[in-house]
């Protein structure tokens, strides 16, 4: 089971399948043959579907293979989303099999070829996947070094191995010799002789070092093909009709508008319309010509402008109060707000926003001789192959999935209607069909981060501690719903509500709606207490890795130093998926625009394994953090949105990017985790303090209202 799976405001994996398809009478009949069919159904909702996950004491061969030139391919469903992980993959490999990274080969998300690590989720590669490649090459390394032995004819003992080279008494032998000469195939079908010693961190040699992005070149000089460049021999393009708004339903349609253009096939199947061509402009005029004789019967929806009096009147206890990790109760919360001095109650406001990948959803599928491939971006391959079976009643062998490299995720691309879309229409044309999503419809039918509104209660002794804690998030979830702080009488909790939007997974889920509403929370009451934001924090936080960072963070940014000179600054740290960061900012509020923005995070996530792509993962959440902080919501009305387009909905501009100091806290006596989320949880709130001491006006919202 991946553990990212069970953190509850994943809502997109309790989502029913999206399409079921109409079975011909033939089908139906040569599936079941003659007699009576008893269907039972259970909740799956949790479940990986596809291969399944590798297992202590499986063949190696699973895992990896050597060819006779010396390159060994590695195998893995992760994915690669830019993210970075075909480098630290292929790092952890070349160091267990002590070989140059160029002498790895890395297949990934290919549920034919590789083992279920599961998805590309919850940053989970660096903790449950690299010790897992790390275990099995390095057994691999240790069975390869007992046939160099055995070919040398000396014992194991004797031989010593490193960069592909086996060396004994004066005799040497290659990999791609041994290769040659021994069964090596064979021998690695064998599981592993027990657990295989891997490196400590102190004597890495490519884990650890600085190391470019593995594929760089072909991505900068545009010779990578990502999902949507995927062509095969006489492919056609796809196009479906999608509703005018949301919940309206398909009442009547003249499918011959389409049909009776030229080269073109059109298709419906219960509530799916759609078309191919070949090419997608004559697909989009089939389409607009099948818009142009559609019925729809339209229901009331909700605006962005009542969203939250929406959530907090649809609101009620649910299973997802306490999160996958928190929540709960300390203390009498309710006599020791009752019984303080000072106290805050505060509410605020989370807007949906898209994951805006530079990629939009893509898929090409092809059908052939029964059994269905199909290409497409998705950070789960698995789940896309088991709900194309679940589409198309298939069984056995009769779905491939494989994810070329894709251009953006943020975790948003953990369905695939996509894939299933193309393959639908690639039934009816009888030929592959590349199926590719505008940018309209991305930030349309995708499904969005979760809106929410989080109320926050707490109060302060007559010494200034918190003694009172509060904190009820609706709608959004409970990633980092805990407080760190220490606080004698605390409650916490989810509240669930009728999402208006398609909601689920984003970068590091509920923790930014959660983390902002604590910290923002936290200065107010350390403005009531008269502390320095920085010591009022201090004081209620244990010795640890979380006030490691905070400390890293404001030394290097000099807080004490600019505070004093009476500069706009802002601080705020966190701690998500074992992770933990903390940020300072300094910026001008001038005309309702930053200006003049610093950041400067500390990050720390145990032993690095490779500080560039580190340093581009921290960077890259704080600008991505800076877009929900400044602009990014989405607006929508009478069902339909209406800023779905980069035009309208304003992700970061070249003017946003801020002047960034960074401090990778390296704990190599820790184990690894993931890097991918928690450095975007700190920004908005770091950010929000800075904005309250240029303007003296407290914003309590995402985005920040800066007027």
């Amino acid at each position: 089971m991946n553990d990212a799976n069970l953190e509850l405001e994943r809502y997109e994996l309790r989502e029913p399948q999206r399409y079921e398809f109409a079975t011909d009478r033939r089908v139906f009949n040569a599936t079941l043959g003659a007699g009576l069919m008893l269907l039972l159904a259970r909740d799956n909702s949790h479940a990986q579907p596809g291969r399944r996950q590798p297992r202590r004491g499986e063949p190696l061969g699973d895992r990896l293979h050597v060819a006779e030139d010396g390159i060994v391919t590695v195998l893995t469903s992760k994915v690669e989303v830019g993210q970075g992980s075909r480098t630290q993959i292929t790092q952890a490999a070349a160091e267990e099999l002590r070989l140059p990274i160029e002498k790895i080969q890395l297949v990934m998300a290919d549920t034919e070829q590789c083992p279920d690590d599961g998805g590309t989720a919850g940053s989970r590669t660096t903790p449950s996947t690299v010790p897992r490649v790390r275990s099995a090459c390095a057994a691999a390394r240790e069975r390869l070094v007992e046939l160099a032995a055995a070919t040398l004819e000396v014992e194991p003992g004797e031989v010593q191995y490193d960069r592909g080279t086996f060396t004994t008494a004066g005799r040497t032998m290659s990999l791609a010799d041994l290769v040659r000469e021994a069964e090596v195939a064979e021998s690695l079908q064998a599981p592993p002789n027990g657990e295989a010693q891997v490196r400590r961190v102190s004597e890495w040699q490519v884990l650890g070092v600085p190391t470019n992005k593995v594929g760089a070149e072909a991505i900068v000089t545009g010779q990578h093909r990502y999902p949507s460049d995927y062509q095969l021999p006489g492919m056609e393009y796809g196009k479906v009709l999608r509703p005018p708004s949301y919940g309206a339903k398909l009442t009547s349609i003249d499918l011959e508008a389409g049909q009776k253009l030229e080269g073109v096939t059109v298709v419906r199947d219960g509530d799916f319309v759609g078309c191919t061509a070949p090419s997608s402009w004559q697909a989009g005029k089939a389409i607009e010509a099948l818009v142009a004789t559609a019925e729809w019967e339209t229901v009331d929806h909700p605006s962005s402008e009542n969203l939250f009096t929406h959530l907090k009147e649809t609101a009620r206890e649910g299973g997802g109060r306490r999160g996958r990790r928190g929540g709960g109760a300390a203390g009498d919360v309710d006599a020791a707000l009752e019984s303080a001095n000072q106290s805050i109650d505060s509410s605020f406001e989370i807007a949906y926003i898209q994951h805006a990948p530079m990629e939009p959803r893509a898929a090409v599928a092809e059908w052939s001789d029964g059994k269905l491939t199909v290409w497409t971006g998705s950070q789960q391959p698995s789940r896309v192959e088991g709900e194309l079976r679940g589409a198309f009643g298939l069984r056995g062998d009769g779905v491939r999935v494989i994810v070329p490299d894709t251009g953006g995720g943020f975790g948003g691309k953990h369905t695939g209607e996509a894939a299933v879309e193309a393959a639908r229409l690639a039934k009816a044309a009888g030929k592959p069909v590349s199926l590719r999503w505008t940018r309209e419809e991305e930030f349309t039918w995708a499904y969005f981060r979760p809106a929410g509104l989080i109320e926050v209660k707490a109060a302060l002794d007559d010494q200034g501690r918190i003694v009172a804690w509060d904190f009820a998030n609706y709608n959004s979830g409970g990633s980092a719903l805990d407080t760190p702080y220490r606080v004698p009488n605390k409650r916490e909790r989810v509240l669930e509500c009728d999402s208006p939007l398609r909601q689920g997974s984003y970068r590091a889920l509920a923790s930014t709606a959660n983390t902002f509403a604590r910290e923002v929370a936290m200065d107010e009451l350390a403005e009531l207490a008269g502390v320095d934001p920085l010591d009022f924090r201090l004081a209620h936080l244990e010795e640890g890795r979380l006030r490691n960072v905070l400390v890293a963070a404001t030394e290097k940014f000099g807080w004490r130093k600019r505070r004093a000179e009476g500069r706009n600054i802002g601080l705020a740290c966190g701690t998500e998926k074992g992770s933990y960061v903390a940020a300072c900012v300094e910026a001008d509020v001038v005309d309702g625009e930053v200006q003049n923005l610093l950041v400067c995070q500390a990050y720390e996530c145990g032993a690095i394994h490779n500080p560039t792509n580190l340093r581009s993962q921290v960077e890259g959440a704080i600008v991505m953090g800076l877009g929900a902080a400044l602009r990014e919501a989405m607006e929508f009305s009478d069902g339909q949105i209406q800023n779905a387009s980069f035009y309208s909905y304003e992700v970061p501009r070249m003017r946003d990017l801020p002047e960034m100091e960074l401090v990778l806290v390296n704990r190599p006596d820790l184990p690894s985790v993931g890097a991918g989320e928690t450095p975007i949880i700190a920004i908005a709130p770091a950010l929000a303090g800075a904005v309250y001491a240029a303007t003296g006006g407290r914003s309590r919202s995402m985005p920040l209202k800066l007027g």
